[in-house]
């Protein structure tokens, strides 16, 4: 038998609010990085793991997405939803400070790039939000797939699914933050966020794709590739091209679906 529809909820509106404001905040798990237990790997899988060719680009965003989101917190009049997103900036630091704890154990080098300092905090939190809706797709994919071959063991698994599941509430809090904060302009201003919004989506667009190309090269990033990994690297790009449809859909539909109401 059919389930009944979900009830309708207008975009805006005060139950939008209190449902996008109470949704974050509620899910919110308490762990500390530092704390966790890393397990020790045999060398070819300590290998494998500092091989992976996105360490520095991780590192950098997470700089980048935690110190943007903890500044956007002050753009909010309504004391909910700015609880919310400072929430979101605790959230990221914890991932940098996850990062820094994990690459440190495993002796995966890495340059720790200087705060950054938001300048556009709108501008900069939109563009923060939509990167990460872009690597988030993708992560999603690549770590069910590490997860079904092997490639991570079930000790690496246990320690990233907090920080995975965690991105696919950050998507959702974020889309639909897009979507009540357009709600609340006038509505002649609406026109030019929704302009503002797309102009940033193509330009991530644009940086994922130039970051696929040069990944593992030459870059600011020093020696952190070797001219090997490089090669390794082209490989990951052509990998990535076929990975949407097989790995990155279902797995964010399926953690998208943790957190969306559901009729009962």
């Amino acid at each position: 038998m059919m389930s009944a529809a979900a009830p309708t909820i207008q975009i805006g509106s005060q139950e939008h609010r209190q449902i996008l404001a109470r949704f974050f905040l509620d899910s919110h798990v308490d762990f500390v990085p530092e704390s966790i237990v890393r397990p020790t790997l045999a060398e070819p899988s300590r290998a494998r793991l500092t091989a992976l060719p996105f360490w520095q680009e991780a590192v950098a965003t997470e700089n980048i997405t935690s110190n943007t989101v903890a500044a956007a917190a002050r753009l909010e009049p309504d004391p909910e939803i700015r609880k919310a997103i400072e929430m979101q900036g605790f959230e990221e630091n914890r991932h940098a400070r996850l990062l820094v704890a994990l690459t440190s154990h495993y002796r995966i080098k890495v340059e720790m790039p200087p705060r950054f300092e938001p300048h556009s905090l709108e501008n900069d939190f939109l563009f923060a939000g939509f990167g990460e809706c872009f690597d988030s797709f993708f992560a999603f994919g690549l770590f069910a797939l590490a997860q079904k071959s092997g490639y991570f063991g079930p000790e690496l698994i246990a320690i990233f699914e907090p920080v995975v599941q965690e991105e696919a509430r950050h998507i959702l809090f974020f889309v639909n933050w897009v979507k009540y904060r357009r709600s609340q302009l006038p509505w002649w201003k609406r026109p030019a966020f929704r302009l503002r919004c797309a102009w940033i989506i193509l330009k991530q667009v644009a940086s994922r794709i130039k970051t696929a190309r040069t990944m593992g090269g030459a870059s600011d990033s020093g020696d952190n590739f070797t001219t090997t990994r490089a090669c390794c690297a082209r490989g990951w790009c052509r990998f990535l091209q076929n990975l949407h449809t097989g790995c990155c859909r279902p797995a964010f539909d399926r953690r998208r679906w943790r957190h969306e109401p559901r009729s009962g």
